[in-house]
């Protein structure tokens, strides 16, 4: 199998972690007509995949995971979903080949989260597959270009909207993270190891603690890819989740980068943003400097 050997006329793979992008891009691809292996992570997949029947398989079984994956005859592969933890060193010598891939295996835990990604979908190449982004398989996940859903953008929220963006431009280059908040004209969190929740989750308490003082609802939560990142993996996503995270942060708004964001659970995510009165925008990846127009 070569790397230029995928086809949709054979199975795709979707190697599923956590949380609720993994279903939906499942759900997606199968109501498009694709066939679909799904391998859930142990310990990190929804439980929800249940009723694709997935293989199951745990970090110490990457030769059996190859083995399944040509047995089913796939050649394309999706890597979808959290990570919560890497495994230690103990935990990926489950089976015999596993352990022939040992040193490569252990030299893609080194780095960092880019580095990690690059390394792994090589792996995956050297195997003869062809990894492909989400968003090839299930594209109507993914975000369209002006107002999504909820109320329309204000001015201020425009201008936090471009705010936000730049500093996801210059925390990208670190390799640090997809997302920022600004309210009132100035970032006040960045995304770091913790995850997008965690930090709006700590926007909440900035509002708590008093260090952030603007009226609520007000500012915007951004995401968008880093300079630069590789979209067959880590395709920044949103959801409902994200939508109820905003409204108990005070936030005014979630934008997100048009075609290169996935939203989980659309239907729903649209509901409760109209509900909880959260704008949802699309900016077109243009460059950061210039401004997002707001709607109204």
């Amino acid at each position: 199998m070569g790397n230029d050997a995928g086809s949709s006329a054979s199975p795709v793979a979707i190697i599923c972690g956590g949380g609720a992008i993994p279903p939906a891009v499942v759900e997606s691809a199968c109501r498009m007509g694709r066939e679909v292996k799904v391998v859930a992570i142990k310990g990190e997949a929804d439980a929800s995949l249940e009723r694709y029947r997935p293989t199951e398989l745990g970090w110490g079984q990457i030769g059996k995971l190859f083995d399944v994956l040509k047995r089913a005859g796939c050649r394309d592969v999706v890597l979808i979903g959290n990570i919560t933890k890497r495994p230690d060193f103990r935990s990926i010598a489950g089976d015999l080949g596993t352990i022939r891939r040992l040193p490569r295996i252990i030299s893609a835990l080194k780095g960092g989260d880019d580095s990690l990604l690059v390394k792994v979908i090589g792996l995956f190449e050297e195997e003869g597959f062809r990894v492909v982004g989400a968003h090839e398989v299930a594209p109507r996940l993914l975000a369209a270009s002006g107002h999504i859903g909820g109320p329309m953008l204000t001015p201020e929220n425009s201008a936090d909207i471009s705010l936000a963006r730049q500093a996801i431009v210059a925390i990208g280059h670190l390799d640090v993270g997809q997302a920022a908040i600004a309210v009132g004209g100035r970032i006040v969190a960045i995304e770091g190891a913790e995850g997008t929740d965690a930090m709006v989750s700590r926007c909440a308490d900035l509002r708590r603690i008093g260090r952030v003082r603007d009226k609520v609802p007000s500012g915007v939560l951004v995401k968008r890819p880093k300079p630069g990142q590789d979209l067959r993996v880590d395709l920044p996503a949103i959801g409902p989740q994200t939508v109820e995270a905003a409204q108990n942060a005070g936030l005014a708004g979630i934008a997100v980068e048009a075609g290169r964001v996935l939203i989980a659970e659309k239907e729903r995510t649209l509901e409760l943003a109209q509900s909880k009165r959260i704008s949802i925008f699309g900016f077109d990846p243009i460059s950061a400097g210039e401004s997002v127009a707001h709607d109204g």
